[in-house]
């Protein structure tokens, strides 16, 4: 059986949610649905439902509240009513103290919504961290994924420093834990998209809101893929004339850009070695690169030790490459759970 490729996948996917089957769960914050929160639809998902899918509809309202998905919760779609106005945020920060205890909640700590579960869609959403920005506050992450085959579509993800934390760190040999990003739009500061997880990002607008660094991945030894960002869009907040796609968090960082429209905000060294701050070898080690870029942020030229990829190379960045590994066997389609 011949396989399509995503944005075919997304078409016939719209088309075929008018036709779908009532939803399971319906979270409405004025008490019209099921429950009022959205943690409390997550509850009451089934555990370890290894076939049927549950899904939750979340109605237009801001939901404050801070968010787990526990790792026997898979095979959920949860969708929004609207992307703009169905809102999940919390204001925790790395800098603030746990309560009752005497040492801070870290970044891994600050999160709005923890995904430990696999195979969960996500559509038409917003995560977001409110919190703020400055010394005293410093990271606040608004998702923090830690499941495996994580499918967001026409979500947005909005906070400052470390917005998205692709965090995987305990999936197969190591890490190999996967996230699609579908349509989406993602902004922040410093380093707002970060960790070791593999992420595939397809026609998403990442959006800049300060002089600094797009990514900052921790891809693992040995891990063929670490972020791939497809036909995505650059822009920048108004002033902002100094980012860099990204710096290298650990020491073989993998990162690449295929046929992306860069603002002018991109350095023309396009990358930072971070080796001034305590990272040796990140020059010899990362693997940057980029493919058929255009925009004047495309300009160059790069840094020495950065890639330019030809096509033969960027082919191997397709969706069903990065995606699959030819080691687990599984083909996975992100409109199966639906």
């Amino acid at each position: 059986m011949k396989r399509l490729f995503p944005a075919a996948m997304a078409a016939i996917w719209m088309l075929c949610s008018s036709f779908a089957a009532p939803y399971d769960i319906i979270v409405s914050a004025d008490g019209q649905g099921d429950y009022k929160t959205v943690q409390e639809a997550i509850n009451a998902c089934p555990d370890y439902s290894h076939k049927e899918i549950t899904t939750i509809f979340i109605r237009k309202g801001v939901y404050k509240e801070c968010v787990s998905i526990p790792h026997s919760k898979f095979r959920l779609h949860i969708i929004g009513e609207d992307a703009e106005s169905t809102v999940i945020t919390f204001d925790k920060y790395a800098r603030q103290q746990w309560p009752g205890r005497d040492f801070p909640v870290g970044t891994s700590g600050s999160a709005t919504i923890y995904i430990h579960a696999s195979y969960i869609s996500f559509e038409n959403l917003t995560f977001e961290n409110s919190a703020g920005e400055g010394k005293e506050i410093a990271q606040a992450v608004a998702v923090f994924t830690d499941g495996d085959f994580l499918f967001f579509k026409g979500c947005r993800f909005i906070g400052n420093q470390d917005t998205l934390y692709t965090y995987g760190r305990f999936g197969k040999d190591g890490g190999i834990k996967r996230n699609y990003f579908l349509d989406c739009y993602i902004e922040g500061t410093t380093d707002f998209i970060f960790g070791p997880s593999i992420a595939f990002f397809e026609n998403c607008t990442i959006h800049s809101k300060k002089n600094s660094y797009v990514t900052a991945a921790s891809t693992l030894k040995g891990q063929k893929y670490g972020y791939v960002f497809k036909d995505c869009r650059l822009t920048a907040a108004p002033g902002i004339d100094k980012v860099y796609l990204g710096r290298p968090w650990g020491a073989y960082a993998r990162t690449v850009f295929i046929h992306c429209d860069l603002g002018a905000h991109i350095v023309p060294e396009g990358w930072h070695d971070w080796e001034k701050e305590g990272k040796p070898d990140t020059k010899k080690n990362s693997w940057y690169a980029e493919y058929d870029s255009y925009g004047p942020g495309a300009r160059g030229p790069r840094v020495k030790w950065a890639k330019k990829l030809n096509a033969r190379k960027a082919a191997e960045f397709t969706f069903e490459k990065v995606m699959y590994q030819k080691e687990d066997g599984i083909v996975w389609d992100p409109y199966d759970n639906r």
